[in-house]
């Protein structure tokens, strides 16, 4: 491919960990980047895609790691900003998509702001990629035709905002919720006071696509002790729903081999 205009920033999405999962152009872009700010949950199969010469730069953000979240953002953008404004090919690395609360928007801004060219390149998100190989259906002809995508972690720390999406799960609308095991009891304590049923389907899907992945599923009133039991490794993602139940349950396994 031709060399990517000097200067430009690529906010690519890394997909949920598996480098077959990465796409061509997050491939092709990485592989030409003189600098790669990455999230620290970016595979190291994935950073190895890079040029030998490449910078690699690792402006990871955890969950209650101590930080303050928005100047660490504040400096990301800062970085995107200098690195390119002298001329070098930037590549800003995100796990999953860089739009699914992934926060490429506020960087999207602050290039627009300081007149540096950009491109988003999507990834896979963890949400899809855990639906897709575990054969949980998020949408089925006759049985529903919407899904709500969600965080369990909010700036408020409150699960208030759940309220209108059980409305909709009452309706058989499933839901997705990424960043939700450390608020995950508040959640499910909501939604049973709300109306929804024990019995409600919940699947929880560990390290989306990577050799260790695990899934537990089970229901509203049971996924609570299955987990305690089986505890998982971060990043947890979560579907719940009436047919949230994986219809072959060993398919994600046979579909993910290790990384080559």
């Amino acid at each position: 491919m031709t060399h990517p205009s000097k200067g430009t920033v690529f906010i690519a999405g890394a997909g949920p960990g598996d480098p077959s999962l990465l796409t061509v152009r997050a491939a092709d872009v990485l592989r030409v980047a003189d600098v790669v700010l990455h999230d620290a949950l970016v595979t190291e199969e994935i950073l190895a895609l890079a040029g030998s010469n490449a910078e690699l730069v690792n402006v990871g953000k955890r969950l209650a790691d101590g930080q303050n979240q928005t100047r660490r953002q504040e400096r990301i953008n800062d970085l995107l900003v200098e690195h390119a404004s002298a001329g070098r090919s930037v590549v800003r690395l995100k796990a999953g998509d860089p739009f699914m609360f992934g926060r490429g928007i506020e960087e999207v801004r602050a290039l627009s702001e300081a007149g540096i060219p950009y491109e988003v390149v999507p990834g896979i998100t963890a949400g899809i990629a855990a639906a897709d190989l575990f054969s949980i259906p998020l949408t089925e002809r006759y049985r529903n035709t919407a899904a709500i995508f969600c965080t369990g972690h909010t700036a408020s720390h409150s699960s208030a905002h759940f309220q209108a999406f059980i409305e909709l799960m009452k309706a058989g609308t499933p839901l997705v919720m990424y960043m939700g095991l450390d608020t995950l009891m508040p959640i499910l304590a909501r939604m049973k006071a709300s109306g929804l049923p024990d019995s409600l389907g919940v699947c929880a899907v560990s390290r989306v696509s990577r050799p260790d992945q695990e899934l537990v599923y089970g229901t509203l009133s049971t996924i609570a002790g299955l987990l305690k039991e089986r505890p998982l490794k971060l990043p947890v993602v979560f579907i719940i729903g009436e047919y949230a139940r994986p219809e072959y349950p060993d398919a994600g396994h046979a579909a993910n081999p290790p990384f080559s």
